[in-house]
């Protein structure tokens, strides 16, 4: 009878995923957000008369992303793009130094000069825009692509 019970208990172990420790995977500890899944993109521009972005961003589901919202405060300008927010994972928005975390973003609009820098996990494959409120051309917006 123990050696019937050992025998099932032994072939349990081996049919049973192994369990590793938290930082066992590619990641290391940090994850999805860890250096190695980590990219900065080029910075997106708020300027009266300028393009927002020089090109189409080309994203990966599932990577850690980082980029630099810069406005020159030659006018009140915002971007928007709720699909866009919608298809990210935002981990923080940091302002002046002060990090915020929200559970979700629809616009960020600067009344003046400044900086704001998101990062974020690309999750839903699409294209995406964040464009500025009531402008129509091309350069008013940039195009996110996320595969």
């Amino acid at each position: 009878m123990i050696g019937r019970i050992t025998a099932i208990g032994l072939a349990a172990l081996v049919a049973a995923p192994a369990v590793t420790p938290a930082g066992a995977h590619e990641f290391g500890f940090a994850g999805l957000m860890s250096a190695s899944n980590r990219e900065d993109l080029a910075d997106l521009t708020l300027a009266s008369g300028k393009p927002v972005a020089a090109e189409p961003y080309e994203l990966k589901s599932g990577t850690f992303y980082r980029i630099k919202i810069v406005a020159d405060g030659s006018a009140e300008l915002a971007l928007s793009g709720g699909d866009f927010f919608r298809a990210i994972w935002i981990n923080e928005v940091v302002i002046n130094g002060i990090e915020i975390r929200p559970m979700g973003v629809h616009s960020i609009e600067f009344d003046e000069a400044g900086e704001a820098l998101i990062s974020f996990v690309a999750i839903v494959p699409g294209s995406f825009t964040l464009s500025i409120p009531g402008s129509s051309g091309e350069t008013q917006r940039a195009t996110f692509n996320i595969r």
